[in-house]
């Protein structure tokens, strides 16, 4: 039986995906790495410090530190979010939805707490969410399942009866680790990848999620 919804952030909840690769095309340009879009997407889903480690260790660089790359990065991506960022299509209606069977609803991203919390102010969605984690205070990002069992932990609902919502590869088989159930909602640029196929359901938006969708997996017919 569901008990709890959690969210994931990036990709899910806003369109951040093309304001992570254009912050880090511009930032990685200053020390020396030029990076395109398709280099960009090798590393989608991955945390922040993942990512620099992941280019720092291809072409390391003189200079900054990667843990100030980090920073730079952060910082040209919240002034990008607060500036660019607005609900994909179905976001605030499936809260409503969630809201009005009483279900608890979290946020558990990759993103560090400065990106969530530029996010969730600039939804406005901060009074729907009971709990917001992220996985910069994990030991593994994604596909871990860390960052979805604290959560878990911090609703103090049982792993099993949680219904997680991601857009990632990496994120469906982290909340699968965590035996939760899941729904896929694909990029666009992702929507073909076969692997998506593990998730309990496949949906091209949140938009998409019904009611009747609910039902089936409160009972558990999915």
């Amino acid at each position: 039986m569901i008990q709890a919804i959690i969210y994931d952030m990036d990709g899910l909840l806003v369109d951040s995906e093309p304001l992570w690769r254009e912050a880090e095309i511009r930032i990685f340009k200053k020390v020396g790495i030029a990076l395109t879009d398709a280099h960009c997407r090798q590393t989608m889903g991955l945390r922040l410090d993942e990512v620099v480690q992941h280019w720092y260790q291809l072409h390391p660089w003189n200079g900054p530190s990667p843990k100030e790359v980090e920073t730079w990065i952060l910082d040209e991506m919240e002034r990008l979010l607060r500036k660019k960022a607005i609900a994909l299509p179905g976001v605030y209606q499936s809260m409503e939805l969630f809201a009005q069977q009483g279900l608890p609803m979290a946020l558990a991203s990759s993103s560090p707490m400065q990106l969530i919390h530029a996010v969730v102010e600039k939804l406005n969605i901060v009074s729907q969410l009971s709990i917001i984690q992220s996985a910069e205070n994990e030991a593994l990002g994604k596909p871990h399942p860390s960052v979805f069992l604290s959560t878990a932990h911090a609703l103090g609902v049982p792993p099993v009866n949680c219904l997680v919502f991601e857009d990632s590869v990496n994120g469906v088989i982290a909340a699968l680790a965590a035996r939760m159930k899941v729904v896929a909602i694909p990029d666009t640029e992702q929507s073909n990848d076969p692997r998506f196929v593990v998730a309990h359901l496949r949906l091209p938006s949140l938009e998409a999620f019904s009611k009747t969708h609910l039902n089936a997996f409160t009972k558990a017919t999915l």
